[in-house]
Formats: structure tokens, C-alpha cells, sequence
């Protein structure tokens, strides 16, 4: 199998990525979230954050990406050894693939199907592609969060998840209790992950440029959740404390228990606090008791 400098050889012989652009007609779609980030030092430092804690490169496991494009991240995947299982909706993209494909000594998987449908562990064991397995990708802006949402509920053998999101999002999933982008989604992903912002990128880094700036986000599973909760019962728990941010949770917790107040009195919650000031283990605690009662 070639080394890491002959692999790094036989992809720099591949065309600029502005050309791989103009010659499949790969304009970004809007409908798609398409924004393109074609410089290879960012794509490289997105490739380097995604190694372990000792790695030299990715060979081991499985990275998969979601929406490719033209192929810039997912050459620098490949750069540093990865196999790729490489995610994509968009035909034009697919037959730009098709040339990386053919320097990649059969260590990139390109697949035609829409990410939200799909579940990304089985396909890529149906192609002989083993765990662990990392998730590195500039997700579109469109379907960034569900899909994260998505891959939270399931993370079965997945070891990472390097993933650029606009900074909103990328805020709000690393936010502290007691900040403004605090909510529903802080608590959920911090509940199941280990978050942490790694670096930001701005609009001009990107083609065509977005309205707004970027994010690259680590979110490593846990090997358990950060306490004990049923989902069901805490995306309920945290509906009701976010669904009204300025009510106390004596009020907004109405809908779950006949006496809210008596409830957090007995967790030693006070009922005046709002839902932005709790802990995701509070959170938790609040949701067990409505998994108790049979809310």
C-alpha cells in the first residue's frame, strides 16, 4: 500500500478544484445549502482534527463525510490516509468523485442518496467498511442540525465527529448554562457528547461566500450519557423549559406536573430559576421524575 508521501503525490496530480468546478457544471445550489471550501491548508487542518490522541493519520476505522462537493475535504481525508465513505445527493458531485475515486487505492466510497434517509453505520458496512467510525464534513446549513440530531439518537460505533455548522449553531451546542445560545440543543448534544469548538472560519473562506460566519466542532460520544434520562422524557422537559425563555420553570413546567414548584423543591431545583440556568443533569433529574410519575 503506498505511504503517506506517495499518497499525497498521486492526489496533488489532481486538477485544481476551481476546474473540477467549472467542468461538471458544479455550481452550488442554493436549494442544497451548497458552500464550497476549496482551500487545502483549511481542509487539511479539518483532516488533522479529526486523528486521535496519537495518531499519525486516519487509517484506522472509517471517516465518513456528508455532502463532498467538489471534493476538497475529502481529498485531504484521503491524504491522510482515511477511508471515505462520502455521502452525496447532488448527481454533478458524484461524477467529479469519480476521478478522486480512481487515485484513491480503493479507499473512497461514493454514494448517491440523501444523508437525512440514510443510516450511515449500515451503509457503510454494507461496503466493507469498518468501525470505529469518525464523521468529518462541511454539512450543509440546511440540514446541518437535523442531521446531528439524527446521528445523536444513533451513535452506535461512532467514535467522532469533526463537523463545520454556522457559528449559531456551533455556539449553541458547546453554549454554558446561564449563556444566551443555552437551549434545547446544548442540552441534548452535551448530555450525549463531549462538545468543544475548534476553530472558526469566516464567509470569505468559503465559494460562493455565506451571509454568515463558521464553525468547526468536536462532539466525541460518551460512553454513557452524561446521567440517567429517557429521551423521549427530556426533549419534553426541555421543550417546555425553552419553549417560553423568560417564564420561570414554576410556569413553564406546567404542562408536565399538577404542582411544578413542589416537584424542583424536591430535586432542589428552585422553582423561581429559568431553564437557562440548569445544569444537563438537572435537566436530567427533572426528566426522571417525569418518567416516575408517567408524564
Amino acid at each position: 500500500m503506498p505511504n503517506l508521501g506517495q499518497r499525497r503525490a498521486a492526489l496533488a496530480e489532481l486538477p485544481p478544484l476551481r476546474e473540477v468546478i467549472r467542468r461538471h457544471g458544479l455550481a452550488a445550489r442554493r436549494d442544497l445549502g451548497q458552500h464550497f471550501l476549496l482551500d487545502a491548508n483549511l481542509t487539511d487542518r479539518i483532516a488533522r482534527a479529526a486523528c486521535g490522541p496519537g495518531e499519525a493519520d486516519l487509517s484506522r476505522g472509517t471517516v465518513i463525510e456528508i455532502g463532498p462537493g467538489p471534493g476538497g475535504l475529502t481529498r485531504s481525508l484521503l491524504r491522510a490516509g482515511a477511508r471515505v465513505l462520502a455521502v452525496e445527493v447532488d448527481r454533478r458531485a458524484l461524477d467529479a468523485l469519480a476521478d478522486l475515486s480512481a487515485l484513491a487505492d480503493g479507499r473512497l466510497v461514493a454514494m448517491e442518496t440523501d444523508a437525512l434517509e440514510l443510516d450511515l453505520q449500515s451503509a457503510a458496512r454494507s461496503h466493507g467498511l469498518p468501525p470505529p467510525y469518525r464523521i468529518v464534513s462541511n454539512l450543509p446549513y440546511n440540514i446541518g442540525t437535523p442531521l446531528l440530531v439524527r446521528w445523536l439518537r444513533n451513535p452506535a460505533d461512532i467514535e467522532r465527529m469533526v463537523l463545520m455548522f454556522q457559528r449559531e449553531v456551533a455556539d449553541r451546542l458547546t453554549a454554558r448554562p446561564g449563556s444566551k445560545a443555552y437551549g434545547r440543543l446544548s442540552v441534548f448534544a452535551q448530555w450525549l457528547c463531549e462538545a468543544a469548538t475548534l476553530f472558526g472560519l469566516p464567509a470569505a473562506a468559503f465559494t460562493p461566500s455565506p451571509k454568515v460566519a463558521s464553525s468547526v466542532v468536536s462532539l466525541r460520544p460518551r460512553a454513557a450519557p452524561l446521567a440517567p434520562a429517557d429521551p423521549a422524557c427530556l426533549e419534553r422537559v426541555t421543550a417546555a423549559a425553552f419553549g417560553q425563555r423568560r417564564k420561570m420553570l414554576r410556569q413553564s413546567l406546567k404542562p408536565l406536573f399538577a404542582e411544578p414548584a413542589e416537584a424542583l423543591r424536591a430535586l432542589d431545583i428552585d422553582p423561581t430559576a429559568r431553564g437557562e440556568t440548569l445544569t444537563v443533569q438537572q435537566f436530567c433529574a427533572i426528566a426522571r421524575t417525569v418518567a416516575e410519575r408517567g408524564g
